[in-house]
């Protein structure tokens, strides 16, 4: 009987982290963890003024256009910054990485899953999650999980600590744009990480970034998405926090760790994208993993389980990234 795709299929994410705190401090007090505060989260009333793109009739008319910019733009936003007796924003989180991948937490179908499992093995057997592991590394150790904090810095270090150990990085020794560093200490922590992927050990990361910003500087935590009617809410603009201190989500931080695609059309150009069924992009409006050139990862996925069509290499690395994403791929009904 020929394999189907299971109706029910799901993998647990096995990058699992914690959302990220951020503390103040200076940058020569990167040693003494007690001297760091919490950043906390302020609201501020501005008044704005008016730059969104008008009507057509109202940029014509001069009559109008000075009645619409004298209008008043007020809003009320929260914001985070360093205090002036500070230049360095530290970021904190945790990273547990975990085995498994061959086993999904939920299959309706024995057939499939075994098919599966014999697909992921046989690349685990030939690549050992070594590539996966190495990128998944240098996006600890360049710091992308910072986002916008890190833009403009002039300096900028992440430490890691396992149980065993622990690895200082300069961020700017690392391409954002390449994963080609693979020496020193570096590759011991990529190790660290493919160790954890493979199940060979248990592996817990404690990270922390600083950014040496400048003082008084503004920092970025996560925006909130706002639920329900905008009226409910008095300010344009909020900011997240986790128990008075500012903080970024566990989402944002596992998206930075899994932008290590590169294998998509266009990767030339653009640079790593996250790890996506279908290589979306929210924020250029774009999905980059087409299923019509049959590079998304459902395509793949069912080409290699189903059907034996093994996908070249950097696509089979493409699609243990996807399911150590996480999701739920199981076929729905037309």
């Amino acid at each position: 009987m020929a394999v189907k795709t299971a109706s029910v299929l799901a993998f647990e994410k096995k990058l699992a982290n914690s959302d990220a705190l951020l503390h103040c401090g200076n940058w020569e007090d990167r040693d003494n963890g007690s001297s760091w505060e919490p950043i906390t989260i302020r609201s501020k009333d501005v008044r704005g003024t008016i730059s969104h793109r008008l009507k057509s009739n109202t940029q014509r008319d001069p009559a109008k256009l000075d009645a619409e910019i004298q209008k008043a733009n007020l809003q009320r936003v929260d914001v985070a910054d360093l205090p002036f007796a500070t230049d360095t924003l530290k970021m904190s989180y945790t990273l547990r990485v975990l085995g498994g991948v061959e086993q999904p937490s939920a299959c309706n179908d024995q057939e499939y899953q075994i098919a599966l499992g014999e697909a992921i093995n046989e690349y685990i057997a030939i690549h050992k999650f070594q590539e996966l592991g190495r990128r998944y590394a240098a996006n600890i150790a360049n710091g992308r999980f910072l986002w916008r904090n890190r833009i403009g810095a002039e300096q900028l270090e992440v430490r890691v600590r396992s149980a065993e150990q622990e690895w200082v990085f300069d961020c700017n020794a690392f391409n954002l744009r390449s994963f080609g560093n693979n020496s020193g200490r570096f590759a011991e922590l990529a190790e660290e990480v493919t160790s954890g992927l493979l199940g060979e050990k248990y592996v817990f990361l404690q990270i922390e970034a600083f950014a040496r910003l400048g003082a008084g500087q503004e920092v970025f935590p996560s925006q909130e998405l706002i639920l329900g009617s905008s009226r409910d809410n008095k300010k344009s603009k909020t900011l997240y926090q986790v128990a008075g201190v500012a903080a970024l989500h566990s989402q944002k931080i596992g998206n930075a760790l899994r932008t290590i695609d590169t294998w998509y059309p266009g990767a030339e150009e653009l640079g790593p994208i996250a790890v996506e069924p279908y290589g979306s992009v929210t924020s250029r409006g774009k999905a980059y993993r087409q299923p019509k050139e049959k590079l998304d990862f459902y395509t793949l996925l069912d080409g290699w389980v189903i059907r034996g069509k093994l996908p070249a290499v950097e696509q089979q690395h493409y699609v243990m990234a996807t399911l150590i994403r996480g999701g739920v791929f199981g076929e729905k009904a037309e």
